[in-house]
């Protein structure tokens, strides 16, 4: 059967055409643009590129990065527990490859704590942050990047792994190190990374503070003078822990370093022939890892970054700390007599718990004008 038209009934046929394939062209013009434009912001968001965007709500990732094949987290951390990592990582991706089908690549940094933090403020995207100090994730609390309840999603209140300080020594130990005080003798030179780019060493400065307000009945005025006697024989202030082992192993420089204990452990497994000593009393170094939350929703990475952080806690993660010298956590499956046998006993630990918790230590200890520039001022005066 025709159908007939009249010219009038045809013009708006024609226009209603028009526009139906307007709106179809326009609809895959969008489309395009979008697929377009996604594929810039991973490419630009994998070089680390400090690009504006909008972040979205909590747990509202992205669909296309959820749904890809591959997906790519950018984990920065301070320069100890890139071993660790380098162990962990492997068992991480088979398992997400065989629970999800998803094929999960690292990007990795490291460096001192202090200047990662600022770096992932100014642009660097990291999707899971393993500093050295909760105070340098307090940093990305208040810059927006972390959201202030990470210790509640985290177990362990986000604390990933813990080691004590210890003072490295020459081989025979020449000069009969084996205290905290002996740093402050005048034949005594030593080796530390710089409190103010690494948070290494500020648990360096905080185990001889605490070591000196023991000994003095919490005096402080005499635990300043006894820090500043210490410092006044570093030899060598290095930007990050990694730079101050390499100073003293490598170079040659001073009669010993501090440094933290599974790090010397590690150099052993390594074949170094180190000797040390771990002083009692020492503090625990607790050691945070976070979601970088700002980033995650921006990379719609959030599930694989919360399963990664998640993973560090398993029995099997845990077991590769140990195995690099991390003493066991509390409670955690890894603590056994035998895992805890290795290492030295400490009779009097303390916490940063202690002094309020790490945002009131930086206030106090290493925020510019503080007890540790003070100390710098009185050395060169």
């Amino acid at each position: 059967m025709k159908l007939k038209h009249h010219p009038h009934e045809l013009a708006p046929r024609l226009a209603q055409t028009f526009k139906t394939l307007f709106n179809l062209h326009s609809v895959r013009k969008f489309v395009s643009l979008f697929v377009i434009g996604t594929t810039l912001s991973l490419a630009i968001a994998s070089c680390g590129g400090n690009t504006a965007s909008t972040s979205s709500s909590p747990n509202s990732a992205s669909p296309v990065a959820n749904s890809a094949k591959e997906v790519e987290l950018t984990l920065v951390g301070y320069a100890v527990p890139k071993a660790a990592h380098d162990a962990i990582i492997p068992k991480f991706v088979e398992k997400w490859q065989k629970e999800k089908g998803q094929t999960v690549t690292f990007k990795q940094s490291y460096g001192g704590s202090g200047s990662q933090t600022r770096a992932i403020i100014d642009g660097l995207e990291a999707d899971v942050a393993n500093l050295a100090i909760a105070a340098d994730t307090e940093k990305l609390v208040k810059a927006g990047f972390v959201n202030s309840d990470w210790t509640t999603k985290t177990p362990n209140n986000g604390i990933v792994a813990k080691t004590v300080a210890a003072v490295i020594v020459r081989p025979g130990n020449p000069k009969n190190i084996k205290t905290f005080d002996d740093l402050t003798r005048p034949d005594v030179k030593w080796v530390t990374a710089d409190p103010k780019t690494s948070g290494g060493a500020r648990w360096n400065f905080l185990a001889l503070w605490d070591h000196a307000l023991r000994a003095n009945n919490k005096d402080e005025a005499k635990a300043t003078e006894f820090v500043t006697k210490a410092f006044a024989n570093v030899a060598v202030l290095a930007k990050d822990a990694r730079e101050s082992t390499d100073a003293f192993s490598k170079q040659g420089q001073g009669d010993a370093l501090i440094n933290y204990e599974n790090e010397v452990i590690l150099a052993q497994q390594k074949g170094e022939k180190l000797e040390y000593v771990v002083p009692d009393p020492n503090v625990s170094i607790d050691i945070p890892v976070s979601v970088v939350d700002k980033n995650v929703d921006k990379h719609g990475t959030r599930e694989v970054a919360e399963a990664f952080v998640q993973y560090l806690f398993t029995p099997e993660a845990q077991a590769e700390f140990v195995k690099l010298g991390f003493r066991p956590l509390d409670g955690a499956p890894v603590k056994t007599k035998e895992n805890t046998d290795k290492y030295p006993a400490v009779k009097a630990l303390g916490t940063i718990q202690e002094y309020g918790g790490w945002s009131e230590a930086q206030k106090k200890f290493f925020d510019d004008g503080t007890v540790f520039d003070q100390v710098q001022a009185a050395i060169k005066r």
